[in-house]
């Protein structure tokens, strides 16, 4: 809310990225790969493509003293949604940026975007199953 008592949202009022004329639902992608035995918290999130739409990216908290690459956490997801939903970035990341109930402040990370630290499977050299 600003100082004349406006309220501006700063996230999708429906949680979901479009990419290569698929919508794709982050919750649902959020919870394959929170299933993962290595991971304590997830957020999906859309970030710029270079060619149109969004790409799909997921920041990460694993659990403590657990390790898994990101190519071992796609090859997990796979299986489990369909190809145009995998994430492209991978972050792990320490913590996510919490509103004061708990909720992660998803406008926080796609404002970040992806940086050097990022995974990118194609730069990677990542191949999807169709």
């Amino acid at each position: 809310m600003d100082e004349d008592g406006y309220v501006q949202f700063l996230d999708r009022m429906k949680d979901a990225i479009r990419r290569r004329g698929e919508n794709i639902s982050s919750f649902e992608v959020e919870q394959v790969i929170v299933a993962h035995p290595a991971v304590e918290n997830v957020a999906v999130f859309p970030v710029q493509s270079e060619l149109a739409e969004d790409e799909v990216m997921a920041a990460i908290i694993l659990k403590q003293g657990a390790t898994v690459s990101a190519a071992e956490l796609l090859d997990f997801c796979q299986p489990r949604m369909s190809y145009f939903s995998v994430p492209r970035f991978v972050d792990f990341v320490e913590m996510l940026p919490l509103t004061e109930n708990g909720k992660v402040q998803k406008f926080k990370l796609i404002a970040a975007g992806v940086s050097d630290a990022t995974w990118d499977r194609e730069k990677a050299g990542y191949t999807l199953l169709r």
